[in-house]
């Protein structure tokens, strides 16, 4: 998995012109990912978010966006990659890496 890890203001600051050049950007990279046949599941994400966590059997939910943050999830590609370096490629081709932090994840169970 690919998170596009994104500084939390960048998005206001660029502006509209630009903030659509960046998105056709990530499009056009998503249709390439589908023409290799890597890619299961993308998406981009809005600032706006919840927290939940349940402790004693009660539920706190905090609504962002978190000022304590200095990067969001601004979006995700979720792909088919047989190595770690396959995967690594992936993210070095994304455009996202010119303005924020590709994280890469293997998905797997949380036991391991």
């Amino acid at each position: 998995m690919l998170l596009i890890m994104e500084p939390t203001a960048q998005r206001g600051e660029r502006g509209q012109a630009s903030g659509v050049a960046a998105h056709q950007e990530m499009l056009d990279y998503t249709r390439s990912l589908e023409e290799r046949g890597v890619l299961l599941a993308s998406d981009s994400l809005k600032s706006e978010a919840a927290r939940l966590q349940r402790r004693a059997g009660h539920a706190r939910i905090l609504d962002g966006p978190f000022t304590e943050s200095k990067e969001m999830v601004g979006g995700l590609f979720l792909g088919k990659c047989a190595t770690r370096a396959e995967a690594l490629d992936l993210a070095g081709a994304c455009p996202a890496a010119a303005w924020a932090t590709i994280e890469v994840r293997e998905v797997g169970p949380c036991h391991e």
